[in-house]
């Protein structure tokens, strides 16, 4: 399945309830993450480009990458 979408081809209202965390930087460089609603999915977007793609992933699929975020799987990536 192809993740990357756009808001449009999202089957939900245009308006999704965007958040980032609270760790964001006040430059804009964020990622923004939504619970599409009716579905079980979770859409994630670059907050500086909020016109742009969105990307869509099942609940499991970000259920797994919170679980190796927390357990540090990506550590090396940014150090």
């Amino acid at each position: 399945m192809n993740p990357i979408k756009t808001q449009a081809s999202i089957d939900t209202p245009t308006t999704l309830a965007w958040r980032k965390s609270r760790r964001s930087n006040p430059s804009g460089n964020c990622v923004e993450m939504a619970a599409v609603p009716g579905r079980t999915e979770v859409a994630v977007r670059n907050s500086r480009f909020p016109d742009g793609p969105v990307l869509v992933y099942t609940r499991d699929e970000i259920i797994a990458f919170l679980q190796g975020a927390r357990d540090g799987d990506f550590d090396d990536l940014v150090s």
